[in-house]
C-alpha cells in the first residue's frame, strides 16, 4: 500500500506545485483546438530528479486525449545516440499516426502518410513497414532541413483542419545532434509565422536554453521557458502529507518536518523518503523515530541509485575533478578554483570536463563556471571514502 513511487519519470501519487506549466499547456491545447493558431512552444530546463520528465508525459497525455499528433522520445548524446534518436522519431511518426485511426482526426491525417513515409530516408532510416507508403513529391528530397519543413506543413495543415496539433515532444533535448536541433528550430520558428499548429514540448538540463540560443539567434522568442526546480515548503508538505494521509495515516509536525529538510523541496527525494518512512513506520503515525529512520535508509537508496551509477561512470581522475568541484556544494564551482586545487593548468583539464558534461554528470551554466546536474552530488562525494 506504499503510495510513494520515486522513479524516472514516474508520476507521484499528489502531483503539486506544477500548476503554472500544466495550465499553460492546457491554454495552447485549447487555442490549437479553436485554430487560435501561432503560439511558441515550451522549454522546461532544471536539474534531474525536479519533475521535468514527469510534466512532458503530462502534456503529452492531454495532447494525446484530445486527438493531437503525438511524438514523444528522448535524445541521446554521441553519434550512436543521434542514430538511435533519429531511429525513434522516425518509428514514433508512424506509431503517433497509426494511434489516431479510428478518430475524426484520421480523415484529414490519412492523406498526408506519405510525407511521414518518406521522411524517414532523411533521418537514415530504411526499411518502413508496410503500413505507410512512400511516394515522390514531398519530404523526399534527401535533406533533412526540407524534408523535415514539408513533413511538418503536411502533417500541420492536416491537423489544423482537424482543429488539433501536431506535437513533437522531446526529454533531454540538450543532447540533440546540432543538425537535427537547427532544423527542427526552424520549422518551429516557421510554424509560428505561417499559423501552424506545430509545437515543441522540450525538457532538459539548465543549461538547454543557453544551447537554443545558440543554434538559432532567434531560438530565446521561440519558446515558454519555465525553469522547474524545488518545490516550495507548502507544496513539499502536500507532496509527503496528501498521499499519506489518503491512506488513513498521518505524521508528527517534528517528523514532517524533517523529512522536508533532508529532501529540501527536490520532487525525487520526497518520494524516495516518503517511501522510506512509510515503510519504518509500525503504525499509522509517522513519528519522529521513523523520519529519522527513512531518512537514513533514504539516503541510501540514493546513494545507490541516483548518485552511485555517475559516480561509477567517472574515471579516477575525473573523480579528482569532482571532489575539487565538491568543496564548493552544490553550487556553481569556478573552473579556475577547481583547476588550482587540483594544481593543474585550466586548459590542461578541459578534456576531463568535456568528458564529464558529455556523461551527464555537470554542465557549464555559464563560461568558466562549472556544476553538478543532480543535486546532493556534493555530499554523496563527501560520504565517499575512495576515489
Amino acid at each position: 500500500m506504499n503510495p510513494f513511487a520515486p522513479g524516472s519519470g514516474v508520476k507521484p501519487p499528489e502531483l503539486v506545485g506544477r500548476q503554472g506549466e500544466i495550465d499553460a499547456f492546457d491554454l495552447l491545447v485549447a487555442r490549437a483546438k479553436s485554430n487560435t493558431v501561432g503560439d511558441r512552444g515550451m522549454i522546461l530546463s532544471g536539474l534531474r530528479g525536479v519533475g521535468k520528465t514527469v510534466l512532458l508525459n503530462v502534456f503529452a497525455d492531454q495532447a494525446r486525449r484530445n486527438d493531437w499528433l503525438v511524438i514523444q522520445l528522448e535524445a541521446q548524446p554521441g553519434d550512436a545516440g543521434r542514430g538511435a534518436t533519429r531511429a525513434k522519431l522516425a518509428r514514433e511518426l508512424e506509431v503517433g499516426a497509426r494511434r489516431l485511426r479510428g478518430t475524426p482526426v484520421w480523415s484529414y491525417l490519412k492523406d498526408v502518410m506519405a510525407s511521414i513515409g518518406n521522411v524517414t530516408a532523411s533521418l537514415g532510416v530504411t526499411g518502413v513497414s508496410a503500413s505507410v507508403s512512400t511516394k515522390n513529391g514531398r519530404a523526399d528530397s534527401g535533406k533533412l532541413d526540407i524534408d523535415i519543413e514539408e513533413l511538418v506543413e503536411d502533417v500541420s495543415l492536416a491537423m489544423k483542419k482537424a482543429r488539433s496539433g501536431f506535437g513533437l515532444f522531446i526529454d533531454e533535448m540538450q543532447d540533440l545532434d546540432e543538425e537535427l536541433l537547427t532544423a527542427l528550430l526552424s520549422v518551429q520558428h516557421l510554424a509560428g509565422q505561417r499559423g501552424w499548429p506545430f509545437y515543441l514540448i522540450g525538457a532538459g538540463l539548465p543549461n538547454l536554453p543557453g544551447k537554443v540560443s545558440e543554434a538559432r539567434t532567434y531560438g530565446e522568442r521561440l519558446f515558454l521557458y519555465r525553469t522547474i526546480g524545488q518545490l516550495n515548503p507548502d507544496a513539499a508538505a502536500e507532496a509527503l502529507t496528501v498521499p499519506i494521509n489518503r491512506l488513513g495515516a498521518s505524521t508528527t509536525d517534528q517528523a514532517l518536518s524533517m523529512l522536508l529538510a533532508a529532501a529540501d523541496g527536490y520532487p525525487f527525494f520526497l518520494q524516495t523518503y516518503g517511501r522510506a518512512a512509510w515503510d519504518a513506520a509500525p503504525g499509522k503515525v509517522i513519528d519522529e523515530d521513523d523520519a529519522r529512520l527513512a531518512i537514513s535508509y533514504g539516503t541510501i537508496d540514493l546513494d545507490h541509485g541516483f548518485f552511485e551509477a555517475r559516480w561509477q561512470r567517472a574515471t579516477p581522475g575525473e573523480r579528482r575533478y569532482l571532489r575539487a568541484m565538491a568543496r564548493d556544494g552544490d553550487g556553481p564551482s569556478s573552473t579556475g578554483e577547481v583547476a588550482a586545487r587540483l594544481e593543474k593548468p585550466t586548459n590542461k583539464l578541459a578534456v576531463v570536463r568535456s568528458r564529464l558534461i558529455a556523461k551527464g554528470v555537470v554542465y557549464a551554466p555559464e563560461y568558466g563556471s562549472i556544476q553538478f546536474t543532480v543535486p546532493g552530488m556534493a555530499g554523496f562525494i563527501a560520504r565517499q571514502t575512495e576515489d
